[in-house]
């Protein structure tokens, strides 16, 4: 089956009425995205029954280094830093702002 030019030229120019020019790079951005996670997901999968290999131990963080949350697997994107409660503080509370008054 051979597509031509003229097929290829109809469908982009229905694709930008449809959807407009302002959002044919997101569209394409999320649809790449969505590719690498399926990928990711689906070698994720493939090798799960494959291997029942203990998990490598994880990297040793510096105590004054934070570490980054990814919201999806190979989304760089929208990765945002996160920082560790120090020692004095619990985890639901925050060193004040101002210092006491």
């Amino acid at each position: 089956m051979r597509v031509s030019f003229t097929a290829i030229l109809v469908v982009v120019v229905i694709a930008i009425v449809l959807f407009g020019a302002k959002r044919l790079p997101d569209l394409a951005r999320s649809l790449g995205q969505s590719a690498r996670i399926l990928k990711s997901e689906a070698k994720a999968m493939r090798t799960d029954g494959a291997a029942d290999t203990p998990a490598p131990p994880a990297p040793a963080v510096a105590d004054g280094a934070a570490k980054t949350i990814q919201s999806a697997p190979g989304a760089s994107a929208s990765a945002r830093p996160v920082s560790e409660p120090s020692a004095g503080q619990s985890a639901g509370q925050s060193a004040p702002e101002g210092g006491a008054r």
